[in-house]
């Protein structure tokens, strides 16, 4: 399995983590302001990396990709900052707002990477065109 995947598979399980601790602390308290936090954790942390993890398996050309290491951090760096700064806006910090809408701003660009990676040629480097010629 290519590292990337292994990487995104990490990843994912600690954001799942992450919004299993949200969704306890919400049960125990009886206070479920954090709901949006706990959601974006597990759908955007969990599921979305798992799935990016599943097709960077199935698809180990496309891991090798330079493109695809930029997307990891890329992605993996806003979901980071959207799920706590998400947390502490719905759990009474309003001001936090645009730190939200910038990291959403970002996970959204991390998303249009994967699908230009996913709608691009799995050939890493291409052969120069006089060689395909012959």
């Amino acid at each position: 399995m290519p590292r990337l995947a292994h990487l995104y598979f990490k990843t994912a399980i600690i954001f799942l983590i992450i919004g299993l601790c949200i969704g306890l602390h919400m049960a125990i308290s009886q206070d479920h302001a954090a709901t949006p936090a706990h959601a974006h954790a597990n759908l955007l942390g969990w599921v979305t990396m798992a799935i990016f993890g599943t097709y960077y398996a199935l698809n180990p050309a496309k891991a090798e990709r330079r493109l695809a290491l930029i997307q990891y951090y890329v992605y993996t760096s806003s979901i980071a900052v959207l799920v706590p700064s998400l947390y502490l806006m719905v759990t009474g910090r309003p001001e936090i707002e645009p730190i939200v809408a910038a990291a959403s701003i970002v996970a959204f660009i991390g998303v249009i990477l994967f699908a230009v990676l996913i709608f691009t040629s799995s050939e890493t480097t291409r052969e120069p065109a006089a060689l395909r010629s012959r």
